[in-house]
């Protein structure tokens, strides 16, 4: 274990406060939770713990830090305070920088965190356009080696870390509950993959469920981590415009995905573009703006050549082929062997299908010759 005894405590606090932080902030602005969670422990427990606060106090400070380390051990968490090497130095920036992080996944791994990082942000309900250009972020700029860093909320956070996993890239998800706690819990199998093969991460200690408070909480975290915070879709009054204006105040770059005007889905991204944002197109923009024009390749992720007959099928998509008989007869394939094709191709994330049954490039393969067989 990577804690002090401090910092358990301190956490521990936050997490039995963490009903009272909710009613104490009931009907106001999230930016609230900051202000709460900036405080000592004892001004902390007297803002929000009310009659029980000494008692609040009392029990935090009385708690035995080595069950403390045996509980998170028994979670199949672990815990890394802010005095810890590993802790990431791009939190220290916050005032009100987390005391510790509980996490799952390989803790060696935080120290990936000191390179290039970017923050993929949107919408719970983002339009097809929105859902396919977050999965090809996350695809692009984890095949390119930088981390990418979401919430695992429904929409476009999940579709970025889903492109990055596929793209056998690193990303790392932060949530508003503790790190063993699925958040929402129909994304279960993601944060399974996720833990296994990058960060879950929480400054919540294990066992927490998430509350209304905790995800404007969080998203300072994912704002910190990030060298950019990419917003893909948002209303003018979102969440992830919260995130993206977080980041703005750490001194970190904004960036934003251009979306139909008079779409309300694209009004904040739109309005982001029209205060400066960098306009994000797809990882190369992304790429372009941190590390400079061309300082690094953007593709789709490692992997082999394609077998022949899906090479041909996604030949055939380029040309304008769109639908599977129209593929078989441009490839020359027979009829049942293009459908299949064009399956694998969707599966891979080469090629997408609108609900008319009809077939085009992804943004993620945009331009791209190759990718993984299957």
């Amino acid at each position: 274990m990577r804690a002090c005894d401090g910092c358990l405590r301190r956490s521990w606090l936050v997490g039995s406060l963490s009903a009272s932080i909710e009613q104490a902030i009931s009907g106001l602005p999230a930016a609230r939770s900051r202000e709460l969670l900036g405080l000592t422990d004892e001004r902390l427990a007297e803002a929000v713990g009310g009659d029980d606060s000494a008692s609040f106090l009392d029990r935090a400070r009385s708690r035995d830090a080595a069950c403390l380390r045996t509980a998170i051990q028994g979670a199949r968490v672990w815990a890394a305070c802010r005095h810890d090497p590993l802790y990431p130095a791009s939190l220290h920036d916050l005032s009100d920088a987390p005391a510790i992080l509980f996490g799952r996944g390989d803790p060696e791994l935080l120290e990936r965190l000191g390179e290039p990082a970017v923050t993929v942000v949107g919408t719970r309900r983002p339009s097809s356009y929105g859902r396919e250009l977050a999965f090809s972020l996350g695809w692009e700029l984890g095949a390119a080696g930088l981390a990418v860093i979401s919430g695992m909320a429904n929409g476009v956070d999940s579709r970025a870390h889903e492109g990055a996993l596929q793209a056998r890239g690193f990303t790392v998800a932060v949530l508003g509950s503790g790190p063993d706690v699925p958040s929402p819990a129909g994304r279960a199998r993601l944060h399974e993959r996720i833990a296994d093969d990058g960060l879950v991460l929480s400054e919540l200690p294990p066992g927490t469920n998430p509350r209304r408070w905790t995800f404007p909480a969080r998203n300072r975290i994912m704002a910190a981590l990030g060298r950019m915070t990419v917003v893909v879709e948002g209303r003018a009054r979102s969440g992830s415009l919260i995130t993206s204006s977080m980041a703005e105040d750490l001194g970190r770059d904004v960036g934003a995905v251009p979306g139909r005007v008079g779409n309300p889905v694209a009004e904040g991204t739109n309005q982001l573009l029209a205060d400066g944002a960098h306009v994000i197109r797809g990882g190369r923009d992304v790429l372009d703006a941190l590390l400079g024009p061309g300082q690094r390749s953007c593709g789709v992720p490692v992997g082999e050549s394609l077998e022949p007959e899906l090479a041909s099928a996604l030949e055939a998509v380029d040309r304008g082929a769109a639908t599977g008989d129209e593929v078989a007869r441009a490839s020359g394939l027979a009829a049942g062997a293009a459908l299949s094709a064009l399956v694998r191709l969707e599966l891979a994330g080469l090629v997408i299908c609108d609900g008319a049954g009809r077939y085009e490039r992804s943004a993620a393969a945009a331009g791209s010759r190759g990718g993984p067989s299957d």
